[in-house]
């Protein structure tokens, strides 16, 4: 059974669909079979990984509303092992959609068990927010990977997604747990960066990847090419750092 990994901060630009992209392709590149799926409106992810939003007949919107099936959706092999379950902006009238359904926090987890066996990872991209998708994801997932930024309210966004992990927990997904925490855009030129890692290090009782992202030049390009930055520039820090970073998640399920 494959492992549901949702990537969630509720603080909007600290990387999250950077480590969506990047971690999925790094995870398929290292041998596992990969499916990310684009959860946020903004369909970052599916531009990421070279579709062009708006131009596809099904995405997670019409799979939420039941206009077509899981396997329908599935954009497969976006690179060696890699497949997509793409979104785009249709995504952000959802709530309005499913108002009266039953049960519609677990829309998605229903959707995600009849592919779960086909898979060694599912990524989730959660959209910067609170809202029905973000619950969706976190009713569906095994473990929560929560990026953050190396700034000065770094701690606060932490603490608000670590309460809605908990609550979730409590009340919809008893399974779920927290995955970790993994820096992003660190900069070894500034010491607020150090600062950062230092006082959450300090604060979290909780797993702490090793492997920190660092700004770089690269990985800010690649979207914009509709590459992962292991295929946009291989030998880049941004490539390595996420290599380690998968090469991390990976092991965690061996121990």
């Amino acid at each position: 059974m494959g492992r549901i990994i949702a990537i969630a901060n509720q603080k909007g630009g600290v990387g999250k669909t950077t480590t969506a992209i990047n971690l999925s392709a790094c995870l398929a590149e290292a041998g596992q079979k990969v499916l990310t799926v684009d959860f946020d409106p903004q369909g970052n992810a599916t531009s990421g990984l070279g579709f062009e939003k708006g131009y596809m007949d099904k995405t997670v919107y019409e799979l939420l509303i039941g206009e077509c099936s899981v396997g329908e959706c599935i954009i497969r092999d976006v690179q060696e092992n890699l497949d997509v379950l793409p979104s785009d902006v249709d995504l952000a009238a959802v709530e309005i959609e499913l108002l009266d359904v039953e049960d519609k926090e677990k829309l998605l987890g229903r959707e995600l068990q009849k592919v779960e066996a086909e898979y060694d990872f599912i990524i989730i991209d959660c959209p910067p927010s609170l809202n029905l998708l973000t619950i969706n994801a976190l009713v569906a997932a095994d473990t929560v990977l929560v990026p953050i930024q190396c700034e000065y309210y770094a701690l606060e966004g932490l603490s608000q997604i670590l309460q809605t992990v908990d609550l979730v927990r409590k009340k919809l997904n008893p399974r779920l747990e927290l995955e970790g925490v993994v820096f992003t855009m660190y900069d070894a030129r500034t010491n607020l960066s150090l600062e950062v890692v230092e006082n959450v290090k300090s604060h979290l009782n909780r797993t702490i990847y090793k492997t920190i992202i660092p700004r770089n030049v690269r990985l800010a390009e690649a979207p914009s090419h509709g590459m992962p930055i292991n295929l946009y520039d291989s030998r880049s820090s941004g490539a390595e750092s996420y290599r380690m970073l998968a090469a991390e998640v990976i092991s965690r399920g061996v121990e």
